[in-house]
């Protein structure tokens, strides 16, 4: 069986500014923001796959972490869990998220197993800083699962959300880019 990815989406411009917070925030432009009609994730195996790009500035000495969420409605389907900011001071550094999405079940208690990637040179592996590379981390930082369950028979509108745990006014992170693409089988 052959297959195809198809673009859903993409964002138009930047997502709002996140910054001087720590409260769950979605990082996408409204535009961008893609409702999946009833039954879209009809089947096992189907896959959505994220990507996105942006700036992303950090304090030094305790910057605290990043959190990044994919939400269907108000339901977290995936969590990369909190990944630690470098301690050395980035102002306005590149970074890129990737995430792959596959159904696992479908209906009224519908689930999606994802992992994913998240690249940028503010982002600190075992005390690593860095003024000049960039730091791969594998999201989730811990055991792959599937994310919470969801209604697949319901409309349900996708979106991406980041979460500083420290608010402060140089923690700050604006999304660029971004695509959602489907599996497609002909």
């Amino acid at each position: 069986m052959s297959s195809f990815a198809q673009s859903l989406i993409t964002a138009a411009g930047d997502g709002p500014a996140l910054s001087n917070s720590s409260s769950a925030t979605s990082i996408l432009p409204a535009q961008a923001k893609l409702t999946l009609f009833a039954n879209y994730l009809d089947f096992v195996g189907r896959k959505l796959k994220i990507t996105a790009q942006g700036r992303i500035s950090n304090i030094a000495t305790t910057p605290g972490t990043l959190q990044l969420q994919v939400k269907l409605g108000s339901t977290v389907v995936f969590d990369g869990g909190a990944m630690q900011l470098s301690t050395t001071a980035h102002t306005n550094v590149p970074w890129w998220l990737d995430i792959a999405l596959t159904v696992r079940a479908v209906g009224s208690s519908a689930n999606l197993m994802g992992q994913g990637w998240f690249m940028s040179q503010a982002a600190n592996i075992s005390g690593a800083d860095s003024t000049t590379g960039h730091s791969v981390l594998l999201i989730p930082n811990t055991a792959p699962a599937v994310g919470n369950s969801f209604d697949s028979t319901t409309g349900q509108v996708l979106d991406l959300f980041a979460t500083f745990s420290v608010a402060n006014a140089g923690n700050a992170l604006t999304l660029h880019q971004y695509e959602v693409q489907s599996t497609v089988f002909p």
